[in-house]
């Protein structure tokens, strides 16, 4: 291969190598699923459809996780005052880890006529990751106290994950990459693995590989640049 046509395609596969690695981090995947609540009050059996929606955001070596209602859930025979209702509920995890997360919230900030929908103010809790893996949250069951009395709604049409998270079990250990983080802890970390603390810092220790890579290229490149005058005298 002619000199310049080599050194143009060793700064070319340089230069693509950071934007693929950058492409293969992972990513949260959140949708807004429709939960059919089948409600148990003082006053008998009730329903109603609502639309969820949970968000994580990380927190230190977790993820704050948040779960919204977009429509009112069951209702009260009377009035409930400001600050009567006290609303909590279960998110069901599957995929890599498995149990429950509790996520509570503020109690009702207005008052809520009577005989209308109750709407759930913003329920929030704490996931500490167990496993490596993608984590699935999906709607359990919602709590709600008032006036002494307790509302317990299931949801009964199976429904799917809101939210799909790639994680990184806590201390970079899991079972997905048991092998390896076992020789990095005798060692106090290999040279040459990546980071790995969870979606966004992924991202961020492959961009740095990527850059790594660049750098590289452009160094081989120089180098050559200088040989070849040597080499034809």
């Amino acid at each position: 291969m002619p000199y310049p046509k080599r050194t143009a395609a060793l700064v070319s596969a340089a230069a693509l190598a950071g934007p693929v690695l950058l492409l293969s981090a992972p990513a949260a995947r959140a949708d807004v699923v429709n939960v059919d609540y089948r409600c148990k009050t003082p006053i008998g059996a009730k329903s109603a459809v609502s639309p969820i929606d949970i968000r994580a955001v990380r927190s230190g070596s977790g993820y704050r996780i948040t779960m919204s209602w977009q429509k009112g859930v069951s209702s009260s025979p009377v009035e409930l005052g400001k600050g009567a209702m006290n609303p909590s509920a279960t998110i069901r995890l599957g995929g890599a880890d498995s149990g429950t997360l509790a996520v509570t919230g503020p109690a009702n900030a207005a008052a809520i006529p009577a005989d209308t929908p109750i709407k759930i103010s913003d329920l929030s809790g704490t996931y500490t990751p167990r496993k490596t893996g993608k984590v699935t949250f999906t709607a359990a069951t919602l709590t709600i106290k008032a006036l002494g009395t307790t509302t317990t709604c299931d949801p009964s049409n199976n429904p799917g994950p809101s939210l799909t998270l790639s994680v990184m079990a806590a201390g970079g250990s899991g079972s997905s990459s048991s092998s390896s983080s076992s020789s990095s802890s005798s060692s106090g970390g290999s040279a040459g693995r990546l980071p790995q603390t969870g979606p966004a810092d992924s991202a961020v220790a492959l961009g740095t590989l990527g850059g790594t890579v660049l750098l590289a290229g452009a160094a081989g490149a120089l180098w050559l640049t200088r040989r070849n005058p040597a080499v034809r005298r």
